[in-house]
C-alpha cells in the first residue's frame, strides 16, 4: 500500500470542495452524507481526493488541521502500514494503476515488482469485478462495533456485478451511524440508478482551465519530458497543453500521462501507416509486426482512439482536435462514418477480449486488417 496516496498535496482545482467538506465535517452539528460518489473520467484526480479525504477523516488530529492528515498520529501510522482497522477497500484483489495514478498521486494498490512489464501492463487494464461475497464482507465490517468512524471505499464501483450492486443497495438503504461509504467510478453511467439516487455526488468534474493548464505545464516541466525518438527536451506552450486537455476530456492527470507516453509522439506515424494500408503499399502483417515492436496493444489502441476521434470530426466537416497533425493527405478520401463506428465498436470488443488473455498479436493483426478496410 502506497502511503503517498493518503498524504499527497491537494490538487489545485479541488481546493474549494475540500474546504467545504472539511468545514462541514468540523462543525458540531454538521452532517455529511453517509454515502459519497466520486465520479468522472479518468485523470481528474478522483482517487487523489478520496484517499486524502479518507486519511483526514480518520486522522486523530483533524480538529487541529483542516489541510490534511497529520501523518504522525496512530491512525496515520496504521494507514502507512496498510493495517487500519476502520478502513475497508474493494476490490481487494485490485492491482491497478489508472491514469489518475502518478508518482505523486498513486491509488492504494500493492504491486509485484518481479512481474514482467507486459504482465503489469495487462494488469493495469483489467479491472477486478466486485462480487457479492465482497459486498457481504463489507456488510460484516459495517455492523461490527467501533467507537470511531469507519470508512468503506468501493473503487471502480461500476465493476460491481448485479448481485453485488443489489446487496450494496440494502446497506445504502439502511445507513449505519458512524459509517461512511465512498464509491469511485470512471463510468458512473454503468451504476444502477437506484445506487446513484442514494449517494451524494462530489463536485469533482468542474475544473478551471487555468488551474488545469498551470498544473499540466508544471508537471511536464518538472519531469523534463523528452521526445521518444530525438531524446530532445519537449517544450509545451499553452496551445499544446490546451490540445492535450481537449483530447483527454479536460483531465489534467490524463493529459500529463498522454504527453509522457511513447504513443503520443507517434500520431503522425499512425496516419502514415493507415494511408499505406489503404493504398496497399504496406501489408497488414508487416504493419502489425512493426507496431508490435514499438507499442503494446493497449498503447496502440489508445493511440488509435485518439486518431479516430479526429477522423470522425473531419468526416462531419468539423475541425480536428489535434491542430499539430497535418490531415491534408486524407481530406479527399475520408472513410464512411459507419466504417469509423464499426472500427470503434471493434476496439471496445478487443479491449474486453484482452481481459480474457487473448493474444496481443491476434488483436494487432486484426486491427491492421480493419484499418486497411477503413
Amino acid at each position: 500500500m502506497n502511503e503517498k496516496a493518503y498524504f499527497a498535496p491537494l490538487l489545485p482545482w479541488q481546493q474549494s470542495l475540500w474546504q467545504r467538506m472539511t468545514n462541514a465535517a468540523l462543525q458540531q452539528d454538521g452532517k455529511l452524507a453517509h454515502a459519497l460518489l466520486a465520479s468522472g473520467v479518468e485523470g481528474i484526480g478522483k482517487r487523489a481526493f478520496v484517499w486524502r479525504w479518507v486519511a483526514w477523516q480518520l486522522c486523530d488530529n483533524k480538529q487541529n488541521n483542516s489541510d490534511g492528515a497529520c501523518g504522525e498520529c496512530e491512525s496515520c501510522q496504521w494507514l502507512k502500514a496498510g493495517t487500519h482497522p476502520d478502513l475497508a477497500v474493494l476490490p481487494i484483489s485490485s492491482l491497478l494503476k489508472s491514469a489518475e495514478s502518478d508518482k505523486a498521486v498513486e491509488t492504494v494498490r500493492k504491486t509485484n515488482s518481479k512481474k514482467s512489464s507486459k504482465k503489469n501492463e495487462a494488469e493495469k487494464q483489467v479491472k477486478p469485478r466486485i462480487k457479492i461475497d465482497d459486498v457481504r464482507s463489507i456488510q460484516d465490517f459495517v455492523h461490527q462495533g467501533s467507537s470511531n468512524l469507519r470508512i468503506c471505499v468501493f473503487d471502480y464501483a461500476e465493476t460491481m456485478t448485479i448481485a453485488a450492486a443489489n446487496a450494496l443497495l440494502k446497506t445504502l438503504e439502511e445507513p449505519k451511524s458512524g459509517v461512511q461509504l465512498i464509491l469511485i467510478s470512471d463510468k458512473p453511467d454503468m451504476l444502477l440508478p437506484t445506487i446513484k439516487s442514494r449517494v451524494q455526488q462530489l463536485a469533482l468534474t468542474e475544473i478551471n482551465q487555468s488551474h488545469a493548464i498551470d498544473y499540466v505545464k508544471q508537471r511536464l516541466t518538472q519531469s523534463g519530458h523528452k521526445d521518444a525518438e530525438s531524446m530532445t527536451k519537449v517544450s509545451y506552450d499553452d496551445e499544446k497543453i490546451k490540445q492535450l486537455l481537449i483530447i483527454s476530456a479536460n483531465a489534467p492527470l490524463k493529459a500529463v500521462s498522454m504527453a509522457q507516453s511513447k504513443w503520443y509522439g507517434m500520431r503522425e506515424l499512425w496516419l502514415t501507416t493507415w494511408q499505406a494500408l489503404r493504398s496497399h503499399s504496406r501489408t497488414p502483417v508487416i504493419a502489425s509486426d512493426y507496431w508490435q515492436s514499438q507499442l503494446s496493444i493497449n498503447e496502440f489502441i489508445e493511440l488509435s482512439q485518439v486518431m479516430l476521434a479526429d477522423v470522425q470530426r473531419l468526416v462531419f466537416d468539423l475541425p480536428a482536435y489535434q491542430q499539430d497533425i497535418d490531415y491534408s493527405s486524407i481530406l479527399q478520401s475520408l472513410p464512411e462514418m459507419q466504417r469509423c463506428i464499426d472500427l470503434c465498436e471493434y476496439i471496445q470488443t478487443a479491449i474486453q477480449s484482452l481481459t480474457q488473455n487473448i493474444q496481443e498479436k491476434l488483436i494487432y493483426d486484426d486491427m491492421m486488417q480493419r484499418l486497411r478496410n477503413l
